[in-house]
């Protein structure tokens, strides 16, 4: 993280708990315990760089787009 008011340093940071915050508030989501919450964040997480294809990427995961790039 860079200095308080950074927007570039901090835009990646901003947009992934953007998305987390859209995605769990619009249900009105409560968890009973940390434990719970920490699964679904864990969850999301996981969801957010194996399944989420991206056309900056050309199509693929930030996984694959990773693996690719490591295996060249």
């Amino acid at each position: 993280m860079s200095h308080k008011g950074n927007r570039i340093g901090n835009g990646a940071t901003e947009q992934v708990f953007g998305h987390l915050k859209a995605s769990s508030s619009s249900g009105g989501r409560k968890w009973p315990d940390f434990e719970s919450f920490k699964a679904d964040l864990n969850a999301y997480v996981t969801c957010w760089n194996t399944q989420r294809r991206q056309v900056k990427l050309k199509g693929l995961t930030p996984e694959e787009f990773r693996n690719q790039s490591l295996a060249a």
